[in-house]
Formats: C-alpha cells, structure tokens, sequence
C-alpha cells in the first residue's frame, strides 16, 4: 500500500497540481483549510503533510496555518509537516520550524525539490517510528534476566532450559562481564531447587588463608579470631545452589578439597572432625583458560572433568552484535526510569557509537557507561560524548574529533554533489535536502558554488530554468 500523503492548500490548481505528480508514489488527500485538514488528518494518519500556511479565512497572513500545524502536530507529535513557503516569508517558514514543522519549501516549488523532500520526510518519519516501536518492544525481563536475540544467545537460553532439570554440575565460560552469575541465577530459577539458597562466592576475591574457612566453615577455636562455630558457604547452599565464581582462582590446596566435596557430597570444616552431608548443586564460572591451566599444573584435570558435566559458554558483546543495541535501550529504559529521566532517548550518532565499540568489558562496560550518560547528560539525547565513546562516521580517515570527522564528510559530499550536477536543485536532490538547507550547509563550510563549478567541466548547468524542471506557481 501506498503511504498517505496530506496536501493542504486553499488553491485547487495547486492542490490537483501537486496530487498529479506524487500520487504514483503516495496515496495523495487534500484539504483546503485548517478544519477540513484536521479532520482528514485524523481520517488519513498520514505520515507527512505538505502545508501552505496561508488558508481561508485570512490567506494573507499565517495564522491559520499555524494553528492547523499546532492541532495537526497535538493529534500526533512525530508527524513530519513540510510547510511551502515564499521567498518573502523566510521568518514565518522558521517560526513554523521553530513550532515542530519538520522542513519548509520555496515558492515556486521544484517538482525534483518537491519529491527529494518528501521522499526524505517519509523516510525520517518511518524511522523514528521504528524506533519507537523498537524501543517500546524492549522485553523488559527477557529470559530469566538476560537479554538476547542472536543465535549465540539462544544456544546458551536452550543449554540454561536442559540443564536445569538436572542436578549436573555446570561450568560456565566466559569473558568478564559477560553475564555469568546471571546464567547461573537463570540455572537455578528454573530448577527444583529454586525454593532453596542461591550461595555465591568469588574465589579470586577472598584472600587464601580466609578461602577455605569461608567454603567449609569453621569450629571454635580451631584458628585465632575463631571465637565462635561458623558455618561455611558449601553448607549454607544445602537444599538450593552453590556459585563458585572465579573458579581459576582457587588454589591447589582447596581444589582437591572441593574435589572431595563434589565425590561424596561431605564436607568437614576447618578444625571439625566430623563428616557433615550437604545436599547442593555446584554450579562454577570462570574466565580463565583452563585448559591451558591443567596443562601448566595450576587446575586439577580431576576437578575440571568432575565439574565440567555440562559447559555453557557466554559469548563476548563484540560477538554479539544484533543484541547490542538491544541491550543498550534496556538498559536506557532502566536507568532513566531510576533516575527520573523519562524523556532521555539516544541520539543516532550515539546508536552509532554504540555499534561501532568493541566492548572489552561485556555487558558490565555497557551498562556503567549508559548509567553514567543518564545521570551526565544534559540534553534530552545521549551522545556519544556523554557514553565516553568515539564516534568517526565512515571515509573519516585520520580525523580525530565528532565535529571534524561530520564537516570533512559533509565539504566532500556537498563539493562533489555539486561538480557532478552543476546544479544546486540536483546536488541537493542526490544529498536528500531541500534548497534552503544545501545553500546554508555551503556557507557553514565556506564552499562557494563559482570555486566548483568553475571547474565543473562544460556539461554543466548552472541556469535554474533548464528544461525538465517543473514549477508550480501560486496564482494570485
């Protein structure tokens, strides 16, 4: 189906005009004045409207069709309205700009103008609503937690599914920061043990000589400062899970310990005599090669294969890539309700930014730099400086900053668009602005039109009358 177009005018030659040549892309409706286009606005929902401002009663002045654009704009915000505009009326065109129009066009209309800026309105408007929709399909849980639509994170979802039914022990591999307390939550959420403890404990994080009294507890007395019976991670797990993070961390003495543990499911604490049954599922996680680990004599080939039953590997972010920006919106959503920031959207340079990083910290990264951007930012769109990220758009070269990597693009855009055509209307269409626009991108980058097309060749044609351009004139 053709996408609805909206043509608002009070002059019926213009109107029919303008219908007859974009109505083989658009399903063109008209109106003639402001009520009559508020109510086909609301019958249509097109996504852009094309507007005179000066509509009956008064179309000498702008007043109404300025308030048709307020009242179009309250029914529905992300419309994309184009207001037509004559050369003597630049102020009211910006002031409709300034009101939420999204672009103007100059009387006499350019057909090739006409239909380059609406194209690009459509364009614009299907995009932000893609994106809205993109963000308002954010699954706010996802599976037990994680979030993830790429193959490699619905191998490990349906490794999580199969392996929780069971009572096997389970190694998690994966980079830091990529998410593997939470798949051993996920693990035991779903197992018969979910009614019981979720015990976790960081091998690398807790000094030797306090290791071991903190897996298998303790009797009183049994070291200085024992002042009491402590019992340790291993039998507070009974009945539920034991988390073993940091597994390459644990030292040789404690390996063959545990070893002991996972063969008879008992344990004795440290200065204890007695043989203590507990009944607890070992789940273990690590970012170490252990492989490489037992061939250097740092971890028991014994303890791998007794924990290694079933192996989940987490892939790393950077191998991830369809997930990333979805990650980034959740996370976004998260934050910005936290912090009371509800109307703080990425910009796309931000998007961008996002995509192009490599995340060597995972997820974790991922997360501290968007908490850090809602609470920095102070526009209403996170930027890539607010992230900490570089952003260079592609063919940027050695360009170091944002600012100088967007301006070298657009000079050679812009200066080549127009040794190409000759002609601003044509330079203008193939970069996807209108008029108006190029002439105040040329004087941002000091690109005077007399330098390229001197050099432009003899094919090119600087008069704005050459044939194959049509003008819709407003007849008085």
């Amino acid at each position: 189906m053709k996408p609805n177009l909206l043509i608002v005018d009070d002059d019926e030659e213009i109107r029919t005009q303008v219908k007859w040549a974009l109505s083989e892309d658009y399903e063109v409706v008209v109106a003639e004045d402001r009520p009559s286009a508020v109510k086909v606005f609301g019958e249509a929902r097109p996504l852009v409207v094309l507007m005179d401002l000066g509509l009956p009663p008064n179309p000498g002045a702008p007043d109404e069709g300025l308030a048709a654009l307020a009242e179009i704009r309250t029914a529905d915000p992300m419309v994309k309205v184009i207001i037509v505009s004559g050369q003597n009326e630049r102020e009211i065109a910006m002031r409709a700009i300034s009101d939420g129009a999204f672009d103007f066009i100059s009387k006499p209309v350019q057909l090739d103008e006409l239909r380059t800026i609406v194209k690009r309105s459509f364009y614009v408007a299907n995009l932000e609503r893609e994106y809205a929709a993109a963000q308002q399909a954010v699954p706010e849980g996802g599976f037990e937690g994680l979030l993830g639509t790429s193959d490699r994170m619905q191998q490990v979802f349906t490794a999580i599914r199969r392996v929780a039914t069971t009572d096997a022990p389970v190694l998690i591999l994966g980079e830091s920061g990529t998410g593997k307390e939470m798949a051993a939550r996920a693990i035991h959420r779903r197992s018969r043990r979910k009614r019981g403890p979720f015990i976790a404990i960081n091998c690398g994080a807790i000094p030797e000589t306090l290791l071991e009294s903190e897996l298998f507890g303790h009797e009183k007395g049994s070291f200085t400062g024992a002042h009491t019976q402590r019992p340790g991670r291993i039998e507070s797990a009974a009945g539920g899970t034991l988390f073993l993070d940091e597994l390459g961390e644990l030292p040789p003495p404690l390996q063959v310990k545990l070893l002991r543990f996972l063969q008879d499911q008992r344990i004795e604490r440290v200065g204890g005599r007695v043989e203590i049954p507990v009944d607890t599922r070992v789940i273990a996680a690590t970012n170490l090669d252990l492989q490489k680990a037992m061939v250097e004599g740092r971890f028991r080939e014994d303890l791998y294969y007794r924990l290694a039953v079933v192996v989940i590997k987490l892939p790393a972010l950077r191998e991830r890539e369809t997930d990333v920006e979805l990650l980034a919106k959740s996370l976004l959503q998260r934050y910005v309700t936290e912090h009371r920031r509800e109307s703080l959207k990425f910009a796309q340079t931000a998007l961008c930014a996002i995509n192009q990083h490599t995340w060597p910290g995972n997820v974790r990264e991922l997360e501290n730099r968007i908490k850090r951007a809602v609470i920095m930012a102070e526009a209403s769109r996170i930027t890539p400086e607010d992230l900490e990220l570089e952003y260079a758009p592609a063919g940027s070269g050695e360009i170091r900053s944002l600012k100088e990597a967007r301006e070298a693009l657009e000079r050679d855009m812009v200066f080549e668009a127009l040794r190409r055509h000759g002609k601003i209307s044509r330079a203008a269409d193939e970069l996807g602005v209108s008029r108006p626009t190029l002439y105040e991108l040329m004087e941002k980058l000091g690109i005077r039109k007399e330098e390229v097309l001197a050099g432009a060749g003899p094919e090119a044609v600087t008069s704005s009358g050459s044939s194959g351009t049509t003008r819709f004139t407003k007849v008085s």
